[in-house]
């Protein structure tokens, strides 16, 4: 997946044009960005937009299935905003597969955010070290994640294999 995508059309934004966005995902993850001051760029990414934030990938901007524009944080923007809300974790079992980015089954969910339910987009993280693995879209609410024990929970998007985890 990664491979065939590159960044295309970067380009400087005015913090006019992001504001909405930001403050959308703000609420949304209750952070703050605090991008006062901060060289901001657009970039199109395979079928994502990005945003960029002093030249660091910090959020995307996707359609879900409905249509919908969804705005979220990429991997590097959830390793500086670790309290976000809208994570689910995971045991050291399911960490190999999500490196491969397969999709996350809900044997290997230990916990999840109250407020996830199906059809979030999500953050993926593992349970000991609270670092950020992966992205993807919730497929049962966080009472069902953390309940059952059979089937997918995660439809993955983005992983940390992926070459965005890489780039700066």
């Amino acid at each position: 997946m990664a491979n065939e995508w590159s960044i295309r059309k970067r380009r400087p934004v005015r913090r006019k044009n992001i504001a909405p966005l930001l403050k959308e995902l703000e609420s949304d993850l209750s952070i703050d960005l605090n991008v006062d001051g901060a060289f901001l760029e657009m970039a199109e990414y395979g079928p994502w937009t990005m945003g960029f934030v002093d030249r660091t990938p910090i959020v995307i901007e996707l359609v879900d299935d409905d249509g919908q524009r969804c705005v979220f944080l990429t991997l590097r923007g959830f390793l500086q905003h670790m309290d976000a809300m809208k994570w689910v974790e995971v045991d050291h079992g399911a960490i190999p597969f999500l490196m491969n980015g397969a999709d996350c089954m809900v044997a290997g969910v230990h916990d999840a955010e109250p407020s996830v339910e199906s059809g979030d987009l999500v953050w993926i993280r593992d349970m000991t070290h609270k670092r950020p693995l992966a992205l993807g879209w919730a497929l049962n609410g966080a009472a069902d994640l953390t309940s059952a024990t059979k089937g997918k929970g995660i439809k993955t998007l983005h992983w940390v294999g992926d070459e965005l985890w890489e780039m700066e």
